[in-house]
Parts: C-alpha cells; sequence; structure tokens
C-alpha cells in the first residue's frame, strides 16, 4: 500500500467536506468495493469527483468517443477520490479548449512547440488512447471492438502540435498519482497466456527503440511499471511509423508526484543496475531521447499562477485546494532521479 495513497485519504475526506464544489448529499461516505468510505462520494454523485467547470463536457467527451472510466457506473466516473484517471482529467481536460494555455504548459517540456492542434472532436485533449489501429496485435474481443480504457494499451491521454520546424507531434501522456507497485511477474497473464509471445514481434523487430543491449533478457521488463512504459512507448513507435494523423513524431511523456516516493521503487532487480527509479531506467532503455521524458507534476503545474492564467482562476484554485501536494516541491529536479 503506497504511502502517498494513504497520506491522500485523509485529504481528500476533508476536501470534500469544506469545498463548495460538492452539493450536501455527496459529502457523505460512498461505497467503495463492499464499503462506504469517507473519501469516496456516494455513487449517485459521482460526477462530482470532477472539477465543476468540466464536469458536463467530461462526461460527453467520455461517452461520446465510448471511453471507460475506471470504476465508473453508469457512465460516470469513479466515486474514489484518489483515483488517477479522475486526477489526470482534472488536471487536464480543462486544457482541451485552452490553446495558448495548453501550449504555455508544455513548451517547458518541448520547446520547438509552436501551436496545439486538435486531437478528437476539436477537443485539444483527448483520454485513454488505443492507436486508430491494433498496432501491438492484441487480443480483440468476439465483437471486434477495441475498448479505450479498458483491455487494450491505453494511453491516459493525447495532444498534438505543430514544431517551430513545421513538424507534427504527438505526445502520448502516462498520468500517475497515488499508484504503487510490488515485485509482481507479469509474464504470465492468470489465463496461463506468456505475455512475452504478444509483443515479442515489436521486441525482436530490427527498429525497436529500446536498447537491447542494457536487457539482460526481455522478461524483465514484465514488472510494473515497466511493462506500462513498454507497451506505450511501442505504441508510440508504431503510430510514428503509421504516420498517424499524419504525424512526424510520437513521444511518451511521464507525469507523477514527486511527493509519490512509493512508485520510485525498482520493481524488477534485474534491472537494479541500471538506475535508482523506474523512470531514470527507461529514459536509459529508449534509444532515442526525445521520444520518452518524466516530468514531477509539481514542476509542471506548481509554478501555474492566475497571472499566467487569468481565464482559468476557479481551475487553479481548485487545483491547490484538492491537490495541495502540486504546491511544494519535494525533490529541487524536474525529472525524476
Amino acid at each position: 500500500m503506497s504511502n502517498f495513497l494513504e497520506s491522500e485519504k485523509p485529504h481528500q475526506s476533508a476536501f470534500k467536506q469544506s469545498s463548495p464544489t460538492f452539493n450536501p448529499e455527496a459529502r457523505q461516505p460512498g461505497l467503495y468495493k463492499t464499503k462506504y468510505r469517507p473519501f469516496c462520494l456516494p455513487l449517485q454523485h459521482a460526477e462530482q469527483n470532477l472539477f465543476p467547470g468540466i464536469r458536463e463536457s467530461a462526461l460527453q467527451h467520455f461517452a461520446r468517443n465510448e471511453i471507460k472510466w475506471h470504476d465508473g457506473q453508469n457512465g460516470k466516473c469513479s466515486n474514489h477520490m484518489c483515483d488517477s484517471q479522475v486526477c489526470c482529467v482534472n488536471f487536464l481536460f480543462p486544457f482541451a479548449d485552452q490553446p495558448e494555455a495548453l501550449a504555455q504548459l508544455l513548451r517547458t517540456i518541448y520547446p520547438q512547440l509552436d501551436h496545439m492542434l486538435p486531437v478528437e472532436d476539436g477537443s485539444l485533449v483527448s483520454f485513454e488512447w488505443i492507436g486508430e489501429h491494433n498496432y501491438l496485435g492484441e487480443k480483440i474481443s468476439r465483437n471486434g471492438k477495441r475498448t479505450r480504457g479498458a483491455n487494450f494499451t491505453s494511453a491516459d491521454a493525447i495532444v498534438m502540435f505543430e514544431r517551430t520546424d513545421k513538424k507534427r507531434q504527438i505526445v502520448l501522456i502516462e498520468w500517475k498519482y497515488t499508484e504503487s507497485y510490488g515485485g509482481t511477474d507479469l509474464k504470465f497473464a492468470k489465463s496461463g497466456t506468456d505475455r512475452t509471445n504478444i509483443y515479442r514481434h515489436l521486441f525482436d523487430h530490427p527498429d525497436c527503440l529500446i536498447r537491447k543491449d542494457l536487457l539482460p533478457n526481455f522478461d524483465s521488463l514484465f514488472f510494473e511499471p515497466f511493462y506500462q512504459f513498454m507497451r506505450q512507448q511501442f505504441l508510440a513507435h508504431e503510430m510514428e511509423n503509421a504516420r498517424e494523423m499524419g504525424v512526424d513524431i510520437v513521444s511518451l511523456l511521464h507525469i507523477a508526484p514527486s511527493h509519490n516516493l512509493d512508485f520510485k521503487k525498482v520493481t524488477s532487480q534485474a534491472l537494479n543496475h541500471l538506475g535508482s527509479s523506474p523512470t531514470e531506467i527507461w529514459g536509459k532503455l529508449v534509444k532515442e531521447e526525445d521520444r520518452f521524458k518524466s516530468v514531477y507534476t509539481e514542476d509542471l503545474f506548481g509554478r501555474l499562477s492566475v497571472e499566467q492564467l487569468p481565464a482559468m482562476s476557479e481551475w487553479l484554485e481548485y487545483i491547490h485546494a484538492r491537490y495541495g501536494w502540486v504546491n511544494h516541491k519535494e525533490n529541487p529536479s524536474s525529472f525524476f532521479d
């Protein structure tokens, strides 16, 4: 269990009681996995887990594009206030119709960014992106449809922009909040399927973006979060090869709180010699430096002010109140150790 998660639960409970963004009924404990919990909302009020300014539009966006809410019911988001997907949407969806603000946010990481481009339905940000095709060869259900946000490799969010050199770039975003991982070997699924057989063709391909010379073996990647990194990097690479949406470059951006120290544990013992955190190790394993970047949530969002984003003042106030850790640097570096 993540220490950061345990510290967030009482904070989120207190926010629910004090914030005017919840109605009285929503302040009651919510049912989550058979128990009523103070850091969860009653299921009938789960939509109040989202910033008020995006509640209706975010729910409509997910429904229109058949995007699955994690732990959601009846078309609503999760009622758990420490939910990572809800956190991601609360931080990023308000930028979906704010091109200048989003460009300003991302230029700190991508200085060549010139202007933002719409991704889907005119929106500058979308979620649970699985690519336009089944690039990874993952098993499709009997109805022939792939599900965004469930059972397929998904990027938590996607943005696209044109660069000053006129190249078009997509950034797939992997968002973390309170996650932590143990050392569970995921090589074999519960069904007995050897997952290495699913992704072997991508790993063995001559243009594979992973530095195989640094790996003891392919199996060493089948521990979270390396398993996620691998699949998302494969997705980004295949999207780039296919020139999805006419882009020239597809890269992966990892965003997580520096305060979540539990996430920094190296879970694959065979990779320990490569670094002290998963993101440091993955940065070394990706051949092209610009195809993977990681940044702390605090460094990306903690510097924002009302003076910079006057049109988003209500959102900023909400973020600072609900996710207070974003205002405090745990580590002076802009990137993971």
